[in-house]
């Protein structure tokens, strides 16, 4: 049984750092891409960053491009997401999400992703 569990959210002030991180069981972890989504109330699901099953081709959300940084330690089964100069606008829940399929790159749509995490809440006060 595969499970994504996040954890790191919190409430940071407007220009403030969080990391994030998604911690995966249940197959091996090192032959999946991984991806980060945010949704705020009331907006849909959103792509955040997405890393491919060997770590490379990083690709970021117009919105988060310069701030986040998406990385995974394949010895701790963990996807990180560094975020940084965070803004109001970034406050969501966060969620990590892995596709059903190995050796695959890293997709910007949510509907490519088959396990999701529970999410993690993350407030930024202005």
């Amino acid at each position: 049984q595969v499970q994504l569990v996040e954890s790191g959210g919190g409430l940071v002030q407007a220009g403030g750092s969080l990391r994030l991180s998604c911690a995966a069981s249940g197959r091996p972890f090192s032959n999946y891409a991984m991806g980060w989504f945010r949704q705020a109330p009331g907006k849909e699901r959103d792509f955040v960053a997405a890393i491919n099953w060997s770590g490379g081709r990083p690709t970021y959300g117009d919105s988060v491009k310069g701030r986040f940084t998406i990385s995974r330690d394949n010895a701790k089964n963990t996807v990180y997401l560094q975020m940084n100069s965070l803004r109001p606008e970034d406050t969501a829940v966060y969620y990590c999400a892995s596709p059903w399929s190995p050796y695959s790159s890293g997709s910007t749509y949510s509907d490519r992703y088959y396990y999701w995490g529970q999410g993690t809440q993350v407030t930024v006060s202005s």
